[in-house]
Formats: C-alpha cells, sequence, structure tokens
C-alpha cells in the first residue's frame, strides 16, 4: 500500500495517460506539464462526456483508479470487462480518425500493468474501443510494449523546466495540437534553424 500524498507533496508517479501524451509528442507534453498552456481542449471535454455516458450503462466495473509505486504509475481505469476471473482493461477513444495509434496501445500497456500490480495476475491483453466507429480491438500486451512504457517513465521522470524536448518528426502532429501557440514549431526552425535540425520541422520552411 503506497503512502498516501499529503498537502504540499508533488506526486512522483507517472499518470499513465502522460504516456500516450508523451509518445505522441514530447515538447507538446513537456508545455502540459511545466506550463499548463494546453486549456480544455474540445476533443478533451467530448471525451469525457463520452465516458461519464457510458458510465451509467451497467454491467462493467467503471473507472477504477490504481496506484503502483513499484512501477511509478497511476491512473484511473476506464472501464475493466470482467468474465468469471479475468478482468480485461478497455480504454476508449474518440478516434475522428477511425482508428487508434501506436501511443494508444502504450497507454493501454501502462493500464494493463497497473491492473496486474493490483490483482496480483497476468494481464497481457487489453481492448481499444472506438467511439467512432464503434469498434473494439483486443490488443495483445507485449514485452516491447513494457519495455516501452518503462522507458517512457524514464523520460518523464528524467524531464526538467530546463529540458525542452526538440520539435517533432512530424510536422502534421502539429496542426491540430493546442500547444502550438506556445510550442511555435514554424517560428523556431525559421528563426533558429539549428533547433530544427534532424526533426520533422527540418525544410518545412
Amino acid at each position: 500500500m503506497s503512502t498516501p500524498q499529503t498537502i504540499g507533496q508533488r506526486d512522483t508517479l507517472v499518470p499513465v495517460s502522460a504516456l500516450n501524451e508523451f509518445v505522441y509528442c514530447p515538447r507538446r507534453f513537456y508545455y502540459q506539464h511545466y506550463h499548463d498552456e494546453m486549456g480544455t481542449p474540445y476533443e478533451l471535454v467530448d471525451g469525457r462526456s463520452k465516458h461519464e455516458k457510458q458510465s451509467q450503462r451497467g454491467g462493467w466495473i467503471t473507472e477504477r483508479y490504481f496506484r503502483a509505486a513499484e512501477l511509478s504509475l497511476h491512473g484511473k481505469i476506464d472501464l475493466i470487462e470482467s468474465d468469471g476471473d479475468l478482468l480485461t482493461p478497455v480504454e476508449r477513444k474518440r478516434a475522428e480518425s477511425g482508428q487508434y495509434f501506436p501511443s494508444d496501445e502504450i497507454q493501454l500497456a501502462g493500464y494493463c500493468m497497473l491492473l496486474e500490480s493490483a490483482i496480483e495476475e497476468p494481464v497481457n491483453v487489453g481492448y481499444i474501443y472506438l467511439y467512432k466507429t464503434d469498434e473494439r480491438y483486443a490488443i495483445q500486451i507485449t514485452e516491447s510494449h513494457r519495455e516501452t512504457v518503462r522507458k517512457i517513465i524514464d523520460k518523464i521522470q528524467s524531464l526538467s523546466v530546463d529540458s525542452i524536448p526538440p520539435l517533432t518528426d512530424n510536422p502534421k502532429k502539429c496542426e491540430a495540437c493546442s500547444a502550438r501557440e506556445y510550442c511555435m514549431p514554424a517560428e523556431t526552425a525559421r528563426l533558429e534553424p539549428e533547433k530544427a535540425r534532424g526533426t520533422g520541422w527540418e525544410g518545412q520552411i
């Protein structure tokens, strides 16, 4: 049992949702984590609304919070499917594109690791459910997923306010990014081209 946080004490455990954010773009995560400049994007509000509606349907174990100090992780699993003694986490996504991404798999892997720590049994499969298509996908959680989770946790915990991550290697991610006005990828690439060297923004200006 982990020690509860007290007032003024910062939680050093990494939220599972941060794994997804960091994989999408470490620089976006940096601005969200240190500058709290993200606001409340429409996608987040819409996603929460969909979660709340489904949470009222019953028949599932919904929104359970877990902490695991040995993993340096904590988070709330949207939904856990119960089939006898078999518990399977389900991560629900808006998925306007009609597909899920590698970052969603890593987030799901984090939830599987949290759940197996809590029940002390292997959890090697999770589901990703897409609201857009009303489809769900069974994801086999591999050792590669788990190793990636551990590496991302290390990177997040070693991040500091003085170490701004480089620009993304995929400028398309910037098109709808709510941190763009703080990140300023185009301006950075134009005014400080050395900072765009080796990134997806090199050659975009």
